[in-house]
């Protein structure tokens, strides 16, 4: 080998090493960047949350101290059965549960069909079809609100949980439209093949959607579930324009009145929105593997 061609491999090994030096060095500084501006934001985002607990865990003179503390002194522990016991929080809660029973199944059974019909199955016209129905995302709930309620007034469902729970069963529910649009695009990341050979061998369109897409469908009907659970239960339009009794409030809509009937007293009133926050905190932690998998997948394939 001449020379001048050992000198030329001489320069890119040096050049290489280089490079990699860079770039050795570079990663644990981008690295540390980035968990620092993570670590930041996290606290931001967790500040109102724990000033929340804060307030839940101290009196009315604590929470109004100037300059403001942290850390409660004595911890008025009280609050939370004082806030338990204020209103009828159990029933509020029973009546939320009851909605979220009838609105997650409606809403998970009604737009997985549909979607699977957008998604799996070969009928003319079907993205035409789909096109207009996304068109329905872009009008506004306070839209229908009127016209909505004349129709649950002339048909006497006012003051039940009818107008809150029906819908659900019609893809009317809880962001019915995005929701559709979650499950068709997840079901096109399932192969095809599989369906057409479970056809093969004699089954039908319904046996391919429960024992083949919905099976495999697994985040993506968590991810429906979270957020459809999150709607219903952070709800307050729709309770305060149906409900008028008050054996029949919701958590949300219980909450507000308790604010208004207990607005000197902070303490407890932040103890009651600490226990109504706390079931979807824990909630998305638990199930946060799987949300965080069905966003992803959903928007694989268009």
């Amino acid at each position: 080998m001449s020379s001048s061609m050992q000198s030329v491999l001489e320069v890119g090994r040096r050049r290489r090493r280089g490079r990699g030096a860079q770039q050795t060095g570079g990663k644990p500084v981008t690295r540390a960047m980035m968990f620092v501006i993570l670590a930041v934001g996290a606290i931001v985002m967790l500040a109102p949350f724990a000033w929340l607990i804060r307030s839940a865990l101290m009196t009315d003179a604590q929470i109004f101290i100037n300059p403001p503390q942290w850390f409660p002194n004595p911890f008025a522990w009280e609050n939370f059965p004082d806030a338990l016991t204020a209103q009828p929080f159990a029933r509020y809660f029973l009546n939320t549960m009851i909605i979220e029973v009838f609105v997650v199944t409606g809403t998970v059974l009604t737009c997985s069909l549909t979607a699977f019909s957008f998604a799996r199955l070969r009928w003319r016209g079907r993205n035409v079809v789909f096109g207009i129905l996304l068109t329905g995302v872009m009008l506004p709930y306070a839209v229908t609100l009127i016209p909505t309620f004349v129709g649950w007034a002339a048909l006497g469902a006012l003051d039940t949980f009818i107008p809150l729970t029906l819908p659900a069963f019609f893809a009317g529910a809880g962001g019915g439209v995005f929701n559709i649009f979650l499950f068709r695009q997840f079901f096109l990341t399932i192969p095809y093949e599989m369906d057409e050979a479970a056809y093969i061998d004699g089954a039908n369109p319904w046996q391919v959607f429960l024992r083949i897409v919905m099976p495999l469908s697994k985040p993506v009907i968590v991810v429906v579930v979270i957020f459809t659970f999150i709607g219903v239960w952070n709800d307050f339009l729709g309770p305060l324009l149906y409900l008028t009794s008050s054996d029949n409030f919701t958590l949300a809509l219980g909450l507000a009145t308790f604010q208004s009937a207990y607005t000197a007293q902070w303490g407890l009133l932040m103890a009651a929105s600490l226990m109504v926050i706390l079931p979807i905190v824990v909630l998305f932690f638990v199930l946060q593997r799987y949300f965080v998998e069905g966003v992803t997948l959903t928007g694989i394939k268009g």
